[in-house]
């Protein structure tokens, strides 16, 4: 719950944010009688972020078990890489974001309202997406039901709720800290995706040492137990843990998260004019 949690809060305020700057931009022009333009590219988004995600379920479940096992540890590796991109991307990008969206904002209505939709959609289809990604290969990590599903709604209806009340200025928050601490949230969740696409990897045979555990405790917890849960949901470890995940996770997590502290933070509040 935790892990999916974390994700769905940063990637969805991320979201929310981009939206808020585009209905304010319109707002403030006087532009309002284009806000429905604006939430019909935003709602398509959605629904291709949703149908993003319902499409690798039914890939993963249709495939035989090695063809799941190459495209779990893809997926896995693919997401993580993405992720990793977009915490680095919006450190840089996030001073000047806002006036960056409003050009684009600006260009489009020079074309019409189809061509804000578009704007709008591919502002947020951008994070809907790469959230779509992300949330699979966490739910093969965590599991897909129960917990982590509680965990992923909760995360969105808070983001959607702090959005809105940076909006309106009902909720002031340091977007600079809220941005670092889930950063490196993320990063921690990320490099436990890493780990799990690892294992499948070398349950396929691409890499080796499936065999080579740096532990093996599924005599002593079940992987469905809360303390495995717990372990598996926070910091990536399950109950059984290879040499080669349990390096590959140390290195990219140090590598990671020392390189992002150590890069300038430029996050601010993006809404405000």
């Amino acid at each position: 719950m935790l892990s999916t949690a974390i994700i769905a809060l940063r990637e969805g305020l991320e979201a929310s944010l981009i939206v808020g700057i585009l209905v304010a931009y319109l707002v403030k022009t006087e532009r309002r009688h284009l806000l429905r333009a604006l939430w019909s590219g935003v709602f398509l988004a959605i629904t291709a972020s949703l149908a993003f995600g319902a499409f690798l379920s039914y890939t993963s479940a249709e495939l035989t078990t090695q063809g799941e096992e190459l495209f779990a540890g893809v997926t896995a590796l693919t997401a993580v890489g993405l992720v990793t991109w977009m915490v680095f991307w919006m450190q840089r990008a996030a001073r000047g974001l806002r006036d960056e969206l409003h050009g684009k904002a600006e260009n489009a209505l020079l074309a019409g309202p189809i061509a804000l939709a578009i704007a709008s959609f591919a502002a947020v289809s951008r994070e809907g997406l790469e959230t779509s990604l992300f949330l699979y290969t966490n739910f093969k990590t965590v599991g897909p039901f129960g917990a982590p599903t509680i965990g992923l709604i909760l995360g969105l209806a808070v983001s959607v709720l702090l959005g809105y009340g940076i909006y309106n200025r009902s909720v002031k928050i340091n977007l600079g800290k809220f941005f670092t601490y889930s950063g490196v949230a993320l990063i921690v969740v990320a490099a436990g995706v890493l780990a799990h696409g690892i294992l499948e990897l070398q349950k396929f045979g691409f890499l080796p040492g499936a065999h080579a555990f740096a532990w093996e405790l599924t005599s002593t917890f079940s992987e469905d137990s809360l303390i495995a849960s717990l372990i598996s949901g926070t910091i990536g470890f399950g109950v059984s843990m290879t040499w080669l995940q349990l390096a590959i996770w140390a290195l990219y997590l140090g590598v990671t998260v020392r390189g992002y502290l150590a890069a300038p933070k430029k996050v601010k509040t993006l809404l405000h004019a």
